[in-house]
């Protein structure tokens, strides 16, 4: 397992005698509050790039720690941490996958496709992180740099060889990856999120498109032609897939249904039959080419690619799928903004005559794009139930009154309005019938809900479980 203590942190959970603590000065927090806290722990040296009070500055003397001033804690907690783990990460190679959507299914089929390749690796994503097969839980999409090498470092002891991580734009920006070089990048696509952190989409395009300038030259770096945005890029080292046109690696479904895929896909004028039987729908048959394409580019043949998605077990809270007793189906999948609602529905609708479909949106987060995840919502669904979904520090009533907003009044017939969402579930589950479909959009495979700053445990699976 993982070290609770650290050579280096920024949060004091992690701190023990002779730790470096970085103070960084957060959204919610600033981590000067906590220099004591870190004292008492036996932090040894406080990193800080802001004036401290001078009875800060004389409880650190008392202590018998070090003050040291620098110009940018973030990237000093990265430079720090990397120093701290003897730089684990330049004896790996690392391949990162940044997107709006797709990153953890694509990274997940890829760490599948290494392992079963018989290559020793480790996965930083989402919905876990793993060190061959060793499991170990997520706390965000990139972690934090303290994490971070301390994760490298274990994965060097462990014979690893790749790391297949997940890169938020937040993790660019903030300086989470300081100091480190990828092996191979691949790009999913882009499209609206996280304005409630960027002041517009081109900010928000310009940290995903950073990432570049963290590649090693003649990294393989594979982008999703068929996005607007993505085709915009122009790097000569770029390798385009493509569902849709003519490309490095190109794929068409020949058939999908709610359950699995199958496509032909083609590459250096070679054709393949693909099958996943845990995935469906063209967003992943993208990711599914993405996948192939970066195992390719580092040594492992597109035949040996395509035989490993056959055995793919699936991710959890991606479209992931539990018969009830009834002859419904529920699906739990984690879309939360309209990209991946538009491509959710497009896949399933076709597969019912009865879509049931419980969402609502996270609160303190970019209101702008409810209406249209509730506009979509109203094309699709049969029945819609708004709900609660990490309402924080907002009111649920503000977020509803946002998603109504795109639902035009003569479709408001089918919209239920349930706040708490175990009984909206419930309330689904008494609407359905053999052959619906309930989709429950937006928590994936988090069993929590965020209720100002508590996480409360709340499981969607345990409540599905009581109808099976």
């Amino acid at each position: 397992m993982m070290p609770a203590i650290y050579p280096v942190t920024s949060h004091t959970d992690h701190v023990g005698a002779g730790s470096t603590f970085v103070v960084i000065h957060g959204f919610a927090h600033n981590g000067s509050d906590h220099i004591s806290r870190a004292l008492e722990k036996g932090a040894s040296l406080i990193v800080v790039d802001q004036e401290l009070s001078s009875e800060l500055r004389s409880l650190i003397a008392q202590h018998g720690a070090t003050l040291d001033r620098v110009d940018n804690a973030r990237k000093a907690l990265a430079q720090l941490s990397a120093q701290a783990s003897g730089n684990a990460h330049r004896k790996l190679k690392i391949i990162g996958i940044t997107g709006t959507k797709g990153k953890t299914t694509t990274a997940c089929l890829l760490f599948h496709i290494l392992k079963n390749a018989g290559m020793k690796a480790g996965l930083i994503s989402t919905v876990g992180n793993a060190i061959n097969n060793l499991q170990l839980p997520a706390f965000l999409t990139t972690p934090q740099p303290d994490y971070l090498h301390q994760f490298f470092l274990k994965a060097v002891e462990e014979n690893c060889d790749w790391i297949v991580m997940e890169v938020a734009a937040q993790a660019v920006g903030l300086h989470r990856i300081e100091g480190l070089e990828f092996d191979a990048v691949i790009m999913t696509n882009f499209d609206r999120d996280h304005l409630e952190f960027y002041d517009s989409m081109e900010s928000y395009f310009a940290d995903k498109v950073a990432l570049l300038d963290h590649c090693k030259v003649n990294a393989p770096v594979w982008i999703n032609q068929d996005d607007a945005w993505l085709s915009r890029l122009t790097p000569s080292y770029a390798r385009w897939f493509s569902c849709k046109k003519s490309a490095d690696i190109a794929g068409a479904l020949q058939k999908t249904n709610q359950f699995h895929l199958s496509a032909q896909i083609q590459f250096q004028e070679k054709k393949y039959d693909v099958e996943c039987r845990t995935l469906a729908g063209e967003y992943n048959l993208s990711n599914c080419l993405a996948a192939i394409g970066a195992a390719h580019a580092i040594g492992i043949a597109v035949e040996q690619s395509v035989l490993h998605l056959a055995t793919f077990a699936g991710i959890a809270g991606r479209q992931e799928r539990i018969a009830l007793s009834n002859g419904a189906t529920a699906i739990i999948d984690y879309a939360h903004n309209a990209q991946s609602y538009d491509a959710f529905f497009k896949t399933v609708r076709p597969h019912t005559d009865h879509l049931i479909v419980v969402f609502g949106a996270g609160g303190d987060r970019d209101s702008g794009k409810r209406p249209e995840m509730g506009r979509l919502a109203a094309i699709y669904a049969d029945a819609i139930i708004i709900t609660t979904d990490n309402p924080r520090y907002e009111n649920p009533d503000n977020i509803v009154s946002d998603i109504l907003g795109g639902i035009e009044e003569r479709t408001r017939s089918k919209v239920i309005v349930e706040p708490d969402r175990a009984r909206a579930i419930e309330k689904a589950y008494s609407l359905s019938r053999a052959g619906s479909i309930i989709a429950l959009l937006g928590k994936g495979p988090d069993e929590y809900q965020i209720i100002r700053d508590q996480k409360v445990p709340f499981s969607e699976k345990t409540i599905l479980h009581t109808f099976i």
